[in-house]
């Protein structure tokens, strides 16, 4: 117990001195994720800004600030106190004899770098898909999914905006995907993930981008703003999962783009019972979940 417990601690004090050091420049900037987002959210919050789809929606829209606290809050500091849970439980699995390679199906160290960076990219995006369909899909894990759902006008910064319960949910599917692939992420995986962080970006953005015919393999604010509509078509309970790819939700007949104007209504039935602070919001769903409501 006392060994676990250490693995928790140096865990957490790993994860502090990471975050610092990123703040002050001293890891390698392709690394850096703290200014990579900064760095990628004033872009796009330029598009916004110079280019908007909504016109009449402000540049500082109904939630910017809390949306941008939601930000650092799941991608830095909910990161910190979870990495410790995390090394604890890697170190249980290592006990039993359990390896992160033990069901790959795809040893991907064997491929060149460019197919590496596409399996994972490809894999861990599908991965993505099918949880965030699960999200909606279960009462239980839509009561926290619906703190993202309560955003009522889109904008970048509400691609982070999540209950942290969904990390809980995503990690370990995102585990698996990697284990099936060698039980490594590829060398260049900060590619895939600054990649994924832009695309998320933009879809949440207040900016209109359709892609042309890519709109049939990368998501897009035109598809996902009506993933985020109040009106969902009948007997749907959700449309265009997608995370980073579209083609996902072309597979599996679950895109829904009626038109492209982008004046809808969003939100879900019953969205006025999402408290409107920040604390009230991340322990939102943990009592006894409430019938499903769309």
């Amino acid at each position: 117990m006392e060994m676990l417990f250490d693995i928790f601690i140096s865990a957490i004090k790993g994860s502090i001195n990471w975050t610092w050091r990123s703040i002050i420049f001293e890891v390698p900037w392709y690394t850096n994720y703290f200014w990579g987002l900064i760095l990628i959210s004033l872009i796009v919050w330029g598009l916004e800004i110079v280019f908007p789809w909504r016109k009449q929606q402000s540049i500082f829209r109904t939630d910017f600030w809390l949306d941008g606290f939601y930000m650092f809050f799941n991608f830095f500091l909910f990161s910190i106190v979870i990495s410790g849970f995390y090394s604890v439980l890697g170190a249980g699995f290592s006990s039993l004899g359990i390896q992160l390679n033990a069901i790959s199906i795809l040893p991907i160290s064997q491929f060149p770098n460019w197919a590496q960076l596409l399996l994972f990219f490809v894999l861990l995006d599908f991965v993505q898909w099918f949880t965030h369909i699960l999200l909606h899909k279960y009462p239980f894990l839509w009561q926290f999914h619906k703190i993202h759902h309560s955003v009522k006008e889109m904008g970048f910064a509400a691609h982070l905006r999540y209950h942290w319960m969904e990390n809980i949910f995503y990690k370990p599917l995102k585990t698996i995907a990697v284990m099936l692939l060698g039980g490594f992420e590829p060398e260049q995986a900060f590619i895939v993930h600054f990649i994924a962080i832009t695309i998320g970006h933009l879809n949440h953005a207040n900016i209109k981008i359709s892609w042309g015919p890519l709109k049939y393999v990368l998501n897009n604010p035109v598809m996902h703003l009506y993933h985020h509509a109040f009106k969902l078509p009948e007997g749907k309970f959700g449309v265009n999962f997608g995370i980073s790819l579209s083609l996902w939700d072309y597979i599996f007949k679950t895109n829904y783009i009626p038109e492209e104007g982008g004046q809808i209504v969003l939100g879900f039935k019953g969205d006025e019972e999402i408290p409107k602070g920040f604390w009230k919001q991340i322990t939102f769903g943990l009592g006894k979940p409430k019938p499903k409501d769309i």
